[in-house]
């Protein structure tokens, strides 16, 4: 992996999002990173239906949004939020849902 990548998973590994942040603009504001898999979910937090799920590159979400390498340091099985971008994160263990 490049050096510059900060992310347990390369660029081109598939990770979750939703429509609206693909196709409405709207914000990341949840990351969950995964225990089982170690994948990504990168979301708006304003949906929860399996409809509005997307698939995408690791690369794609860090195009959409660079200030997502600040939580890249996520350990499995753990999330985070923050209440706009820029903001400070928030994060949590899967084990304090």
């Amino acid at each position: 992996m490049n050096d510059d990548w900060p992310f347990d998973q390369a660029k081109n590994v598939a990770a979750m999002t939703t429509r609206q942040v693909l196709d409405e603009h709207h914000s990341i504001l949840r990351v969950v990173h995964y225990s089982d898999d170690h994948s990504w979910a990168f979301t708006c937090g304003t949906t929860d239906d399996p409809k509005d799920g997307k698939v995408v590159g690791m690369g794609c979400i860090v195009d959409i949004d660079p200030t997502l390498k600040a939580i890249a340091d996520l350990p499995p099985g753990w999330g985070a939020w923050r209440e706009t971008v820029g903001g400070s994160w928030t994060r949590y263990s899967s084990l304090e849902l």
